[in-house]
């Protein structure tokens, strides 16, 4: 089945009293290319997500969101920087003594140090990791946000993958009837070219009171042939369609294998058209390419 790169999930997870939401949005990339943002602490995960994402994802830009919240005292710690405060308490007690004001009194300089950052130091989240078995506890329920966010990602991915096989699917079919409609034109193209040589060298023969020579109309007629002789084109042309059949039925990902056929099925259009010297059949080889570019782009969006 084929999976669209254009894709959102979204998966929320609460586990040991910490909620874990993650986001997941991709769109069209030649390469894989994945942008994690998490807050700080969960950098040490990063890695983990990645390979996590890559199990799944082979192409596309995939942007991932983690959010996370506590709501145990446990993963929150302050701590008291006592040289500081020393420091901030010593200061204080000169400037009293400076200008003979007593003791520094205990309610406002309480205040003035708690006011100060350098004084009370808060670890925010650090002391989740502090442990295996705290690690293990985090992975647990960043893990499982992430699994309900790839699952709704890849449950869209695979409804636009169905609607894109159907899509390429139309336009496969009605290429796969032009490519015959060619094929069948060829030889009364050639065989009208040939009479309408006949005529024109009959008439200009007649105003100049000669005779026509056969043998000359056969050798023009053999060289138009040889010219527009396209058979080996269309027997590729063939051949490539096939593959984009086998293709369309195949899993994994298989954009890029598709997108380098594409690539092969308009060089010989375009060959076919060069060659081509009627203009039902011209008509025909542009109908043609518009069919074959029809699919590339929307093969620009499987994965």
């Amino acid at each position: 089945m084929l999976k669209s790169m254009t894709g959102f999930g979204r998966g929320e997870h609460i586990c040991y009293d910490r909620k874990f939401k993650v986001e997941i949005k991709s769109v069209n990339h030649r390469f894989s290319d994945f942008t994690v943002k998490v807050p700080r602490f969960l950098n040490p995960f990063e890695d983990r997500i990645r390979h996590r994402l890559a199990k799944d994802i082979v192409r596309g830009k995939v942007d991932i969101w983690v959010n996370f919240e506590s709501f145990t005292s446990t993963d929150i710690t302050v701590q008291v920087n006592d040289v500081y405060a020393d420091t901030y308490m010593n200061a204080l007690q000169q400037l009293c003594s400076r200008y003979s004001l007593g003791e520094v009194p205990q309610a406002t300089a309480l205040e003035l140090l708690a006011r100060t950052p350098e004084v009370l130091i808060s670890d925010k989240y650090e002391s989740a990791l502090s442990t295996d078995n705290a690690k293990h506890e985090i992975w647990e329920g960043l893990s499982g946000a992430l699994e309900m966010a790839l699952e709704q990602y890849n449950k869209m991915r695979a409804t636009e993958g169905a609607a894109l096989s159907r899509d390429i699917e139309e336009n496969y079919n009605q290429a796969v009837k032009m490519v015959s409609e060619i094929r069948a034109r060829v030889p009364r193209a050639v065989e009208e070219y040939a009479q309408k040589l006949r005529d024109r060298i009959n008439e200009l023969t007649d105003k100049l009171g000669g005779k026509s020579d056969d043998s000359r109309i056969l050798t023009e007629i053999a060289v138009l042939a040889d010219k527009s002789d396209i058979s080996e084109e269309m027997a590729r042309l063939e051949s490539h369609f096939e593959q984009l059949a086998t293709m369309l039925r195949e899993k994994g990902a298989i954009g890029r294998k598709m997108d380098f056929l594409m690539q092969e099925l308009n060089r010989e259009a375009n060959t076919v058209g060069s060659k081509s010297s009627d203009v039902s059949l011209t008509k025909s080889v542009v109908e043609l390419k518009s069919l074959i570019e029809k699919i590339r782009e929307q093969i620009q969006n499987i994965e």
